[in-house]
């Protein structure tokens, strides 16, 4: 107990620490007041440290620092917000308010997850012999993360019941292959499989992995994007409409009204975070009795409650491939000389790098910037705006090591696994959110472990 008491006496002290004096703060029982700071008062005469809140009227309330988890710290702006008054009614009646509202929000979730235990799905069982030599083209060791996200997809699909699990883990940790496991077994089912993805590049990326995975099986797999022309496109509806294709990758597109499944068995949804609410509408009507898998290092926050709340299964995949070191992350300015010596030592070591910028009209300006001061590299541009062949030809000649450096926009930050590629500068780092950043990162580090450098630039510097 004297342990517990000296945890909680410390806990408090680190939160009394990270509270300012003017600071809006909810007290559990007497609503929004205002903190003014720690106050020495002498109680049953001793000395006490209490912190000091005002409420309206200059009413004030001192709560002893072993009680601070009674108060949590305003959430919402500040602007015009009242102070409630101590001892009032209006605190309760919103206390009130709220709870019947999280009532109700529980009721609607317990009927969804009612509602899907009601429903029925396709039973979808590995076939035994395929399914091992499948696993075994897997080049390299599954973790036991992976394996145990693998099996509990197994058992969805085979339970009778629509899955709706996400797989949530970090970058470059494996989740493509639980994905390509769960294609399998839809596929060799006799199910049709759709891959949907953000972007065009990881679309390709996709394509190219889901088509030599599948080489030499009875499994035709084929791709819709805007890297895929008109009549290769329309080729691609027909075998969707008429059954013979058996796998689709795809961005957007898939999500058009002309697409049609003949029998549609599993969605797989990867970047879920990447798709806007007609995106997600349209989901919701492919995917009503179909086995539905979503992948995210950074799921939105409805997702990861869903998850959390039991509403939607979830796996973690919470440890990285044998032999991966973490990623160096280095927050500097910006300085040429730093970024001459980090592309150099890639250059000369083997590798490749990637020199991200936040916006299309900073390309320019940068290639200028790497061709003075960098000319032994060469440098490829790629960007969302170019016409599909173009783009399509310079991710190719990167991908075969014929430029040293991509310098693009966050057309890369999705899914894109270049192993060669172990070094991310990224220009102007203060103008990405945290979840493209923590995207980024994801890009490098997938063969041997290198440095990521983020610089950062005032505006108004030349």
């Amino acid at each position: 107990m004297r342990g517990a008491r000296r945890k909680k006496a410390k806990n408090a002290l680190t939160e009394v620490a990270s509270l300012s004096e003017g600071d809006l703060v909810v007290h559990v029982d007497h609503g929004i007041g205002r903190f003014v700071g720690l106050r020495t008062i002498e109680a049953a005469g001793a000395p006490h440290d209490c912190l000091e809140i005002v409420y309206a009227g200059g009413d004030k309330l001192f709560l002893p620092v072993e009680n601070i988890d009674l108060l949590t710290r305003f959430g919402s702006e500040e602007q015009e917000v009242s102070l409630d008054k101590l001892g009032g009614g209006a605190w309760q009646a919103r206390k009130a308010k709220m709870k019947k509202r999280i009532r109700e929000i529980a009721g609607e979730l317990i009927k969804t997850a009612a509602a899907r235990l009601l429903k029925t799905a396709p039973v979808l069982t590995p076939t035994d012999g395929v399914w091992g030599e499948f696993a075994a083209r897997f080049p390299y060791d599954e973790t036991e993360d992976q394996l145990s996200a693998i099996e509990a997809i197994v058992e969805d699909l085979q339970s009778g019941r629509p899955m709706d699990r996400l797989v949530c883990g970090d970058v470059g940790f494996g989740k493509t292959e639980v994905a390509l496991r769960a294609a399998f077994v839809a596929a060799l089912s006799g199910k049709q499989v759709a891959v949907v993805v953000p972007t065009t590049l990881l679309s390709r990326q996709h394509f190219r992995t889901f088509s030599e995975r599948f080489r030499g099986l009875p499994v035709r797999v084929e791709q819709a994007s805007r890297l895929v022309t008109a009549k290769d496109l329309a080729r691609t509806r027909e075998g969707l409409k008429d059954g013979t294709v058996d796998i689709v990758v795809g961005t957007h597109a898939l999500l058009a009204k002309g697409i049609e499944f003949r029998d549609l068995g599993l969605l797989i949804i990867d970047e879920e975070q990447h798709f806007g609410v007609k995106h997600k509408e349209r989901l919701k009507e492919l995917k009503s009795d179909v086995h539905v898998l979503t992948l995210s290092a950074t799921p939105i926050p409805r997702t990861l409650q869903l998850a959390l709340t039991g509403v939607r299964e979830l796996s973690l995949i919470a440890t990285p491939p044998v032999d991966r070191l973490a990623v160096r992350t280095f927050v500097t300015p910006f300085d040429a000389l730093v970024i001459r010596e980090a592309l150099l030592r890639e250059k000369y070591r083997g590798g490749q790098a990637f020199y991200v910028c936040p916006r299309v009209s900073d390309l320019a300006d940068q290639k200028d910037f790497l061709e003075r001061t960098v000319p032994e590299v060469r440098v490829a541009v790629a960007h969302g705006q170019m016409a599909a062949t173009e783009l399509e030809d310079i991710m190719n000649a990167f991908y075969e090591g014929r430029f040293d450096v991509l310098l693009s926009t966050t057309i890369v930050e999705s899914g894109l696994d270049i192993p060669t590629a172990n070094t991310l500068i990224i220009y102007r780092a203060d103008m990405f959110g945290l979840a493209q950043l923590y995207q980024l990162k994801g890009r490098v580090g997938r063969s041997r472990p290198a440095p990521m450098r983020s610089s950062r630039r005032r505006p108004s510097a030349s």
